[in-house]
């Protein structure tokens, strides 16, 4: 692969993780550091490693991962958008909060939006990559654009949904933005590849 074409890759990639980052920053209403970045820190994590995890482990298990990696994303990302849908309709006081800040939510996130990363460094190994030293630098770059993507993902959500979250059910519309990444990577598994 080129360099062009690693960051290509590394973009599509991470195009999840920044939907997914838009609407945790409108849920989140306002700049909170901490959890900003354990958020982008985890899914830039997360779309690094599975690459690797991918390409280590495609020649014992790559017949299994590709036929099912896309419904395992479309589930979790079905489950939480469900999930964040169903509370929004429920009274103020008896509402639970989706919490994009809880560490238990954002490794679920990180999951979901890197599942097609594995799928990734499976192809990898079907590209003929065979030492760790050549997919050391794409991987780095997916983790990279996957950080970035995600800060600036939380930073739009915050900066141009409060306004909107104050008429809107944002907890809604980001429940909503999440089973509509799972249906468009189900859509992409079954249909375009």
């Amino acid at each position: 692969m080129t360099g062009l074409e690693i960051w290509m890759l590394a973009i599509g990639l991470a195009m999840d993780c920044f939907a997914v980052s838009i609407a945790s920053g409108i849920i989140l209403k306002r700049i909170q550091w901490r959890p900003m970045l354990i958020m982008a820190f985890f899914f830039g994590l997360f779309q690094a490693f599975m690459p690797l995890l991918g390409w280590a482990g495609a020649s014992t298990f790559s017949h299994l991962i590709e036929s099912v990696d896309h419904w395992i994303a479309f589930g979790i990302l079905a489950f939480l958008g469900g999930r964040m849908i169903k509370e929004s309709f429920k009274d103020e006081e008896c509402r639970q909060e989706f919490n994009p800040a809880s560490l238990k939510v954002v490794l679920t996130m990180s999951i979901a939006t890197s599942i097609d990363a594995l799928a990734v460094g499976v192809s990898f190994a079907f590209l003929g990559v065979q030492d760790f030293s050549a997919i050391l630098s794409p991987i780095c770059i997916i983790g990279f654009v996957s950080f970035v993507l995600s800060i600036t993902g939380l930073l739009f959500g915050i900066k141009c949904g409060c306004g909107i979250a104050r008429k809107l059910r944002a907890e809604l519309w980001g429940g909503i933005i999440l089973v509509i990444i799972g249906i468009k990577i189900l859509i992409e598994h079954l249909f375009f590849s």
